[in-house]
This record gives structure tokens, C-alpha cells and sequence, in this order.
């Protein structure tokens, strides 16, 4: 998450910059910066008085910093968690609830105006509002506790005092007085993870700009084929619907027994996604959908720019996000028990998104039932993902279509359904703004959700909507037509309260598979693929989450939403969504790939991602159980490193029959020795990655830079299949430059070597990937604030990291722009032994800490980047021996 500085406050920015370097270089020279820095540092060792508490509580803090928290009740416990994340992380918190609200500009000026208006249309805190009073009464003495401790530490600490960051604001003139924690700033966090994680939105918005621009709705498929099922492995490899719920081990499906198909294979049956599977009950025909995709074709792109500015405040856009989870069974272990490993993909960010911890009741008991380790977020009780006594669990996104974008006929404060007038509704929104006056929007809404045209940035949207591309009947027209008003709505499951927040704490306590599934139905939004391991050798997976049924069209493409035929009429029942336990072959994957083949008659989304790397993981598992030897968290851990770029394997090949001399020639050979292993010390990787990102620039030049050819796993499939037909229209040149696919080919070549040989020099084999592949993390709020003294206080690295986008070792980079840098990635690595959970390991990306400068700010970082992990102790025997630190939080 990052605060981007607008262009037209750069005078402002410039004056604030001075101020800000006059200041450090002060602070440096006096030493006062060190005061300034470490009076926010928390105490680990003594004793604290906390009033809320009822009785004592311990907390024992590793060398990491992590801390483990021992109480007697329920209560203490979050009420320890609220002031431990308060120490650990509060201006982080603080940050999340004014994004989530809609209130960054009270914090960093008019900058975030847009920003605010944005997530105000949307209503994330308000949706939050009304779910904490649908949650079980244990889950809201849950939220209410551990706001209870929040505020503990805030009635002791104002300002530099909490965090570094504050002492920034006030340099700045941003900010303002402190506000107690709530429990609905709480549940709030969890609907910007859902943005980040919410689906095929950004690809619906692409599809129909793309429309928009020119290409035909042929070509604009040919872009998003349907996931080859025969090749790359669904998660759930058996079972199908039998009245009315999903049976787990009603027969074999595709790619379930003996070895996987090899990974990065490229075939498929091409067929567009839409026709990959039958149509539902009452869908149109492809023909009859296409003209109301066509309306809706020029109405979204002014909402695209605003769905990129927010999504690089929450952490990038989704289509690059990923995650992998994979558990074995005992079989294929060294104990004879399971293993679990996940590593979740997301934006960078300073601190890394999660927070470490452990909790455990002293006794452990129906009054006090907790006794759990894993990552969390800092503002939110509870554990996300780890393990309990006898369970353990991953996630993974499921990536379900839960959002639909529907065009609006709006006559002044009414819009047409079925031919008939509704009325808006409206409510208005005061937006307070730092060093401004306070402005107050007017929020409309139809019934499929909020007019995210009224919040869009510029005219563009406007004037589309004033001068529509189709008839007043909705026909499409020759030319755009004036006088029209349409407008562009969002539906989305997360702008519905739901259960989620019991989800978690059901998780924490679960038993066996059946409470752990019966955990997963409350688990709404953003749905997760939540993989299971249990002390009794069991292993499942279970596919939960709110996904819509649609009458007619599949959600890849704006609806017309003055037909009702477009609603959704329900969503798809828990008993029916996919799940396995103890399946055949001993081990289950989980990459973002297709859950379920497509005899699967429920629509969960055609935009998967199209399984690289949960082939890779697949064929690494198959290998390492045909070996025999049996696999142990070394292992698991050394997978979950992997760096070899399985989609690289169909395109290399074609590389090499290119006609190129000079540099590029020296460089071609290195590719014909490469084991697709992408190190940091691989001239070969260099090489590839530099003329893939070239190959994709000049081979879809008819894109624009917003909508470029993704680089990751769609971009594989897509340019795979092209590479063995140089006859596709996709090799010829618009712009008069490199046309023909060899042509091309040898073109991407030869700028990659030059690129290169600028930047590294002209040998290429001393070329390394990772003198170009680094991570910078920066600062989520005040990282790219463009004022270097600032962001030298908050940012670390850069670090060299081996992998790259769609590989197991997941570091993506943006092949649209230049340069090579990691944005995305692992945000923390684990490995559970359900043989001896002290065993297990685990690793994050930055650190416990969010306080700059702290030992535990970024001390996981150079383990992260060298794929290395810590113990991750869980007894209270193991705490205590591995504990450097003991804090006693007395009432």
C-alpha cells in the first residue's frame, strides 16, 4: 500500500521535501534523531501495568521479535493481542482504518481526495458496520477485548510516542489526534483484503476496454483461453454434484493418478472461455451476450484508472497475485505424518502485511479454548493461518467471479429496470481533508450496488456516459449517440456483510475435519482454497466462499443492467462447492489454479490462473514420492524456493531457431544450456526475462500500455500457442516496426541484448538475473512519498532475489514497465510438521516489527530473500527455551 503523490501539489511537495531534509539533517547532526526514533520502541522484558486485564498475562518474545501470549481467559488473551499489536505495529493500523474508511486525506492532504471518494462510493466501513452486529456474541467479546488492549497501550503513548511516523506527519502538517481502536476498524481490514483478492474484475474491465479500443471480440478471447485442464491439475481431482451436494470420491477426474503431466506444457483445446463448459439454466447464446458486451464496451475504462489507483494503495492489481499451499500425507513423509506448506503471494510492503504471534490459554479448556500459532494481521484478533493442537491449515486464493460490473440507464435520480423507473438511493459522505476544507459527496447507488461512475477520475466517464455507443433501445449504434446517461454499477459480494471474522476464530479452535469444514462455511469473502492437516494423519482441502449464481452471461463482461434476466438469483450452496479428505494419491496442491474440471456444473469463474505453478509443485511432489525417500520440512522448504520458470520451457525453444548475430548471438547460446532455473547468479535467466518482456511489447503492440499482455501464466499459454502459428495476425506490426513472427522474435532478441549489455556490460556471460531482479520495500503510507531523506527513514533494501512472475518462488515484476523490480511475492513462507509441531519453521518478509530502525524492522528479509526460514516454536516448553525476552502485563 503506498500513498502516491499527485502532480498537482508538486510545489507543495517540493517546500514539504525541504522541510523534511532540514529536519533529519538536524535531528542527525544533534542526535536527536535517535531519541526521536527509539521513544516509539516498545518494552519486551519487565513489567507493564495494563488496567483492562483481569489477571497477569505473559509475553515471551524470540529473537525475531515474535511474540507468544499466555493467559487465563479469553478475554485477557485479546485484550493482549490489541496492546501487543498496539506496540508492534499501531501506525500500521492506524493507516488501515483511514484507507478503509475513506479517510486518508485527514492524514496526508488532498492528495487522497480521490482516493477517499472512491472507497466512500464503495462503503467498506459502513458494510463493516453492519456486519459486526450479524457475528456470533463470542467473536464480537472477541473484537470488543482486543480493542479493550488497543487502547490499553494508546492511554499510555500520543504521537512519536506509538510510531515514527507520527513525528513525519507533524514535520508534514498531516495527521491529527490519535482516535481509540474499534472493533469495526477491525472487521473493516478484511474488505480491503477482499479488494485485493476479489476476482476477475480487472480482467472484465480489460476484456471490455480492449473491445473498446478496436479489436474484435474473437481477438479479445484469443487473449484469455481457457484454462488447459489436461495438461495443469485442478486442486480437486475427483468427485462430482450428487443431490445437491458435492461428493468427494465419486470417481477419478483428470490428471488424478500416476505422474502429473509435465509442467509448462502449452496444449489445449483453444476453446474461448466462455464455451469451456455448458451454459447455465436460462444463459444466452455467445451471439446474443456479445451485443450487450459491445454497450458496455466504452463505458469502463475511466473506472479501470480509478480500479488501478486503488489497487496500488491496497497492494497492486489482482491479476499478478497468487499463492501456494500443498499438504502430503504421512505416506510420502520421513515421520509417517503430514507436512503443510503455504506461502501467500501479495504486494510488498513495510511492514510485510502479517504479524506473527502465538496464543495460548493457560489452560487450555471450553472456558479458554485457544492454543494457536501462525501470521495474523496487526489490527485484527485471532490467527489467519497456522496451527492449533490438532489442526493445521493454509490458504491460497480461490479467486472466484464476485464482481459484476453493470451499465445503468439513469434518468435523473431514477434508472430504468425492465422498462420501468426505480429511484436511486443516495446518501451523503463529509470528507475531512488536511490543510482544506471538508467536501461532501453525494453517493449513488442502484440495486446491484454503487454508481462507481459518479467517483471516477476526469471527464472521460462523463462525456461516454453523456454520448453513449448505443441506441436509446440499447442497440448497439454506427456512432456514438448524444443525450444518453449511463451509468456504471458494482456488485460485489464483499459490499454485503457476512460471517468471516467467526470464520476465524471457528478456525482457531477446530478439532478435526468436520469442525475445520464447519469453520469454512462461515468463510465468505475473499473465498480461499484452505488446505487441512490434522495430528491424526489426516489431510483435506475444502473450496468455501459466497459466490454468485447468474441468470444469463458469466460475469467476463460488463451487463446490461436494465435487464433484470442479468441479476443474480442466488449463490452457489456450501455443501456444493468442492472438497476432498484423504484423497488417493496422498497430497493435495493449491497455486490459484482451476479448482475443479469443467464437468463441474457450477460456475465458480473462468479466469483462473492457468497452473504453472501448481504443475511444478505437482510434478516436484510426484518425483519426490516416486522416489520413496520421503519428504521432510527441508524439503517442503527447498520446494517452496523453486525458481524454475515452467512456462519459459515452450518459448525457449523458438528463441533459439532465431537468426541473430553480435551480442544477441552470444547471448542465444546461453539460453540452449539453460535448466530453466532462474538464480540470482543465472546469465541465462537475465537473457530470457529481458527478451520476454521485449517479445511481449512488440508482439502485442496493438495493446496499450494498460492493458499489455500480462507476463505471467496467461501470457505463456497465449504466447506459446502463437509461437507455433506464424501465421496469426498477432505477428503483424500496426506501427510499421518488426512484423512476422521471426521477425519478431529475433527483434526481442536483439533489444534485450543491447538493454543488457548497457546495463551489465557486454559479456553476457557475466550477466546476473539478480543485479537486475531486486526487492525494495517500501513503507505502505510514506515509502514513495518522493522526499528521499523520508523514505530513507521508513524503505529497506534493495535485496537480490532469485524466481520471477508465475514461478513457485513467486517474485513477480511488471513486464509493462521497465526494469525488473519485485513488487510482489512471497509474503511469508511456512512449513507445519504435524509429527512434532516445534519442528515446523517459517519465515516473513520484513519483520515483526513496524517500528524503522527497531532490530525486528527488517531482520527477515535477507532470510526471505535467501529462502530460509526460522523455528517456529509452539509449546510452551519450546517458547520458553527459545525466548530472549518475558513481559508480565499486570492489572
Amino acid at each position: 500500500m503506498t500513498v502516491p503523490p499527485s502532480r498537482r501539489t508538486r510545489a507543495r511537495r517540493w517546500i514539504l521535501g525541504v522541510i523534511a531534509v532540514v529536519t533529519v539533517v538536524v535531528m542527525v547532526t544533534t542526535g536527536a534523531l535517535v531519541w526521536t526514533v527509539q521513544r516509539s520502541f516498545p518494552e519486551f522484558d519487565g513489567q507493564l501495568n495494563v488496567p483492562v486485564l483481569d489477571s497477569d498475562v505473559t509475553v515471551y518474545r524470540d529473537a525475531l521479535g515474535v511474540p507468544q501470549i499466555y493467559a487465563e481467559t479469553t478475554q485477557d488473551l485479546f485484550r493482549a493481542q490489541g496492546y501487543v499489536h498496539a506496540q508492534d505495529r499501531f501506525w500500521e493500523m492506524d493507516f488501515r482504518r483511514h484507507l478503509t474508511a475513506g479517510r486518508l486525506a485527514e492524514l496526508f492532504g488532498p492528495d487522497q481526495l480521490e482516493t477517499d471518494i472512491y472507497l466512500r462510493t464503495m462503503g467498506w466501513r459502513r458494510v463493516a458496520e453492519q456486519e459486526y452486529e450479524l457475528l456470533g456474541a463470542d467473536t464480537r467479546r472477541y473484537l470488543d477485548a482486543y480493542a479493550e488492549g488497543v487502547n490499553a497501550y494508546l492511554a499510555e503513548h500520543d504521537g512519536a510516542e506509538v510510531s515514527l511516523e507520527y513525528a513525519v506527519l507533524g514535520v508534514i502538517g498531516g495527521g491529527g489526534a490519535i482516535e481509540e481502536w474499534t472493533p469495526v476498524d477491525s472487521l473493516a481490514w478484511l474488505k480491503a483484503m477482499a479488494w485485493n483478492l476479489r476476482g476477475n474484475m480487472v480482467q472484465e474491465i480489460d476484456r471490455a476496454t480492449m473491445l473498446a479500443n478496436g479489436l474484435t471480440r474473437a481477438q479479445v478471447e484469443e487473449l484469455y483461453p481457457a484454462y488447459p485442464q489436461q495438461q495443469h491439475t485442478p486442486i480437486v481431482t475427483s468427485g462430482r454434484l450428487n443431490g445437491g451436494a458435492f461428493e468427494p470420491d465419486a470417481g477419478q477426474r483428470s490428471g488424478s493418478a500416476g505422474q502429473p503431466p509435465q509442467e509448462g506444457a502449452a496444449e489445449g483445446d483453444g476453446s474461448p472461455a466462455d464455451e469451456s463448459r455448458p451454459p447455465q439454466s436460462g444463459e444466452m447464446s455467445a451471439t446474443q451476450v456479445e451485443r450487450a458486451q459491445e454497450e458496455a464496451a466504452s463505458l469502463v475504462r475511466a473506472v479501470g484508472t480509478d480500479l488501478s489507483t486503488l489497487s496500488g494503495m491496497v497492494g497492486r492489481d489482482s491479476t499478478g497475485l497468487g499463492s501456494n499451499s500443498w499438504v502430503v500425507s504421512g505416506e510420502h513423509t520421513a515421520s509417517g505424518m503430514p507436512l503443510l506448506a503455504n506461502d501467500p503471494h501479495l504486494g510488498a510492503s513495510m511492514p510485510s502485511v502479517w504479524h506473527q504471534s502465538g496464543l495460548h490459554c493457560v489452560e487450555v479448556g471450553p472456558e479458554c479454548p485457544f492454543d494457536v500459532v501462525g501470521f495474523g494481521f496487526a489490527g485484527l484478533p485471532g490467527i489467519v493461518i497456522g496451527h492449533n493442537r490438532q489442526i493445521a491449515w493454509g490458504l491460497t486464493n480461490l479467486g472466484p467471479d464476485v464482481t459484476d460490473l453493470y451499465l445503468e440507464k439513469i434518468e435523473g435520480d431514477t434508472y430504468l429496470v425492465d422498462g420501468e423507473k426505480r429511484a436511486l438511493r443516495t446518501r451523503t459522505e463529509t470528507i475531512t481533508v488536511a490543510g482544506a476544507d471538508d467536501v461532501e459527496i453525494t453517493v449513488r447507488s442502484t440495486e446491484h450496488g454503487p454508481l462507481l461512475s459518479d467517483a471516477a477520475a476526469g471527464a472521460k466517464l462523463r462525456e461516454i456516459g453523456a454520448t453513449p455507443p448505443v441506441t436509446a433501445e440499447g442497440e448497439p449504434a454506427e456512432q456514438a449517440q448524444p443525450g444518453g446517461d449511463y451509468g456504471v454499477a458494482l456488485r460485489w459480494t464483499a459490499l454485503e456483510p457476512g460471517t468471516t471474522a467467526d470464520a476465524i476464530f471457528q478456525l482457531n479452535q477446530a478439532g478435526d475435519f468436520a469442525e475445520f469444514r464447519e469453520a469454512a462455511r462461515l468463510f465468505e469473502v475473499p473465498a480461499q482454497n484452505l488446505v487441512y492437516a490434522d495430528v491424526e494423519g489426516n489431510i483435506g482441502y475444502q473450496a468455501p466462499g459466497t459466490i454468485p449464481i447468474r441468470g444469463r452471461g458469466q460475469g467476463r463482461w460488463p451487463a446490461p443492467g436494465w435487464n433484470s434476466a442479468y441479476d443474480w438469483t442466488g449463490v452457489i450452496p456450501f455443501d456444493q462447492l468442492p472438497w476432498a479428505f484423504n484423497p488417493e494419491r496422498g497430497y493435495i496442491v493449491t497455486a490459484n489454479q482451476a479448482v475443479i474440471d469443467t464437468d463441474y456444473t457450477n460456475l465458480l469463474t473462468t479466469d483462473w490462473a492457468y497452473g504453472y505453478r501448481s504443475q511444478r509443485i505437482n510434478t516436484m511432489l510426484a518425483t519426490a514420492t516416486d522416489d520413496g525417500g520421503g519428504l521432510t520440512v527441508a524439503d517442503m522448504s527447498q520446494m517452496q524456493y523453486d525458481s524454475l520458470n515452467a512456462g519459459a520451457r515452450a518459448i525457449v525453444p523458438h528463441l533459439l531457431q532465431a537468426q541473430v548475430e553480435g551480442v544477441a548471438a552470444q547471448a542465444q547460446r546461453l539460453l540452449g544450456e539453460w535448466d530453466f532455473q532462474q538464480d540470482v547468479d543465472s546469465a541465462a535467466a537475465a537473457f530470457y526475462n529481458a527478451t520476454w518482456r521485449h517479445l511481449l511489447a512488440l508482439t502485442f503492440d496493438e495493446l496499450d500500455e494498460e492493458m499489455a499482455m500480462s507476463g505471467g501464466s496467461r501470457g505463456f499459454l497465449v504466447v506459446s500457442r502463437l509461437l507455433d502459428d506464424p501465421g496469426s495476425p498477432w505477428w503483424d506490426s500496426p506501427g510499421g516496426g518488426a512484423s512476422g513472427r521471426d521477425a519478431v522474435v529475433a527483434a526481442a532478441l536483439e533489444r534485450a541484448a543491447v538493454e543488457l549489455s548497457e546495463r551489465l556490460g557486454d559479456d553476457p556471460s557475466q550477466w546476473r538475473w539478480g543485479e537486475l531482479h531486486m526487492l525494495t520495500v517500501r513503507n505502505e503510507s510514506l515509502g514513495t512519498s518522493g522526499v528521499a531523506p523520508v523514505e530513507w527513514l521508513f524503505n529497506r533494501g534493495p535485496v537480490e532475489a532469485p524466481g520471477g512472475t508465475s514461478i513457485v518462488n513467486a517474485t513477480g515484476w511488471d513486464t509493462s514497465t521497465p526494469g525488473y523490480e519485485i513488487y510482489r511475492g512471497p509474503s511469508m513462507r511456512m512449513v507445519l510438521d504435524l509429527s512434532d509441531l516445534d519442528a515446523s519453521r517459517w519465515s516473513n518478509l520484513t519483520g515483526t516489527s513496524g517500528h524503522a530502525f527497531h532490530p525486528n524492522y527488517a531482520d527477515q528479509l535477507p532470510m526471505w530473500a535467501q529462502g530460509e526460514s526460522a523455528p517456529m516454536p509452539f509449546t510452551r516448553s519450546a517458547v520458553e527455551e527459545a525466548a530472549e525476552h518475558e513481559l508480565v502485563l499486570a492489572p
